[in-house]
Parts: structure tokens; C-alpha cells; sequence
């Protein structure tokens, strides 16, 4: 099972360090501007998850293959950004990647860790969002995750998904592979399709103050 985790937050870190990366390049930042944001989009959420269920110090500070995945995400996309055609396309797409697997994995160290599950798939919600809010607040973007089609319901769903798994003491693998396979399949379908929560809108009485 540390295993299984270790592998799912790794990964997690890689992609949503890339989706970093992305927006560190789209925005003109320099390398270490760069760099930041690949750490902060790939280890936020998982350094709040671990602070939150006291798994401290945070993996990501404690074990050093997080900094490097961080590290080697930054530095592959700040020499090669110039090979992807369709920046935004790939942002989003490394986005709902993170996303998935950090909803996922998220979800099962919180069961791990005794939580109830409740507490579990909403704390698979937080690992999965919170990388990408503090990459959107660095680079001056509204978070993706109170403006996108499906964020935070995508991530909700699929750690829902592994904690139901636990219940019905289906194997942990193929529950996290069907949890990140919804998330992920939600995201993109939403983005496609523009499907969404119902938007604020202020009324006609407000506009006229």
C-alpha cells in the first residue's frame, strides 16, 4: 500500500507539475519563476492533505523524489515548450491528468490514515484542486477551480469512487485506476461539452447600483 501511494503521488506531482510549468511559460516567467510554479502546482495539495491528516513532516519536503519531480517537469518544459503546438490544450490536459491522480491518491492516504469517508473524498477533493489554485493565484488567473467546467465535482467524484472501493473491499488498485479514469473522463467531456454548475449572475436591480 506505501507503495501503490508513493507511485500515485509521484506521478500526481509529475503532471500537475507539467500543467505548472505550462503556465509558468504561457505567462513569460523566468526559469526560476518557472520552476516555482512546477513545485507549487505539484505539491501544494498534497503538503495541505498531509498536514491536515498528520502525516508531517509533508512528503513533499521530507522525501526528496518529490522536489526532483518537480524540479525535472520544470526543466523538461521550460527547454521544449516550443514542441507543443496547442499550449492551452496541454495545460488543460495536464491539468485534469494531476487532477485525477491526486484526487485519487489523495483519497487513498486519507483512508490510510483512519479517516472516515467522507473525510476521505473530500480530502482526495483538496489534494486534487489545491495545487492548481495557488498556480492560478501566482500567475494573477481566477482559479480554475471556481470558474471550470466540472473541476472540483470531477476530483469529488473520482476520490468518491476509491472511498466506495474501500467500503465494498474491492482491490485498491483498480479502485484508484476507476476513480482517475471518471475524474480525468469527466474533466475532459466537460471541457468539451461546456458542461458546468449553474453561474452567478448579478440581477438587473444590482447593475443598475
Amino acid at each position: 500500500m506505501t507503495t501503490f501511494l508513493l507511485v500515485l503521488d509521484l506521478l500526481g506531482t509529475f503532471v500537475f507539475a507539467l500543467s505548472g510549468a505550462s503556465a509558468g511559460v504561457k505567462s513569460r516567467l523566468d526559469l526560476f519563476g518557472v520552476l516555482v510554479l512546477s513545485f507549487v502546482a505539484g505539491n501544494f495539495g498534497g503538503i495541505t492533505r498531509d498536514i491536515m491528516i498528520g502525516a508531517v513532516p509533508p512528503a513533499a519536503i521530507s522525501d526528496w523524489r518529490y522536489l526532483g519531480v518537480s524540479l525535472l517537469a520544470g526543466v523538461a518544459t521550460f527547454l521544449w515548450f516550443t514542441r507543443i503546438d496547442r499550449v492551452q490544450s496541454a495545460v488543460l490536459l495536464f491539468d485534469a491528468g494531476g487532477l485525477a491522480l491526486f484526487a485519487v491518491s489523495g483519497a487513498s492516504k486519507a483512508l490510510a490514515f483512519g479517516l472516515n469517508p467522507i473525510a476521505a473524498a473530500l480530502l482526495g477533493m483538496l489534494t486534487g484542486i489545491g495545487g492548481g489554485m495557488v498556480r492560478d493565484v501566482l500567475v494573477a488567473e481566477i482559479p480554475t477551480v471556481l470558474r471550470a467546467d466540472l473541476y472540483a465535482v470531477a476530483a469529488l467524484a473520482g476520490a468518491a469512487v476509491v472511498v466506495a472501493g474501500n467500503l465494498l473491499h474491492l482491490p485498491s488498485g483498480a479502485a484508484a485506476i476507476a476513480g482517475a479514469a471518471l475524474c480525468f473522463g469527466l474533466r475532459l467531456t466537460a471541457i468539451r461539452r461546456g458542461w458546468q454548475l449553474p453561474v452567478a449572475s448579478p440581477s438587473e436591480k444590482d447593475d443598475q447600483r
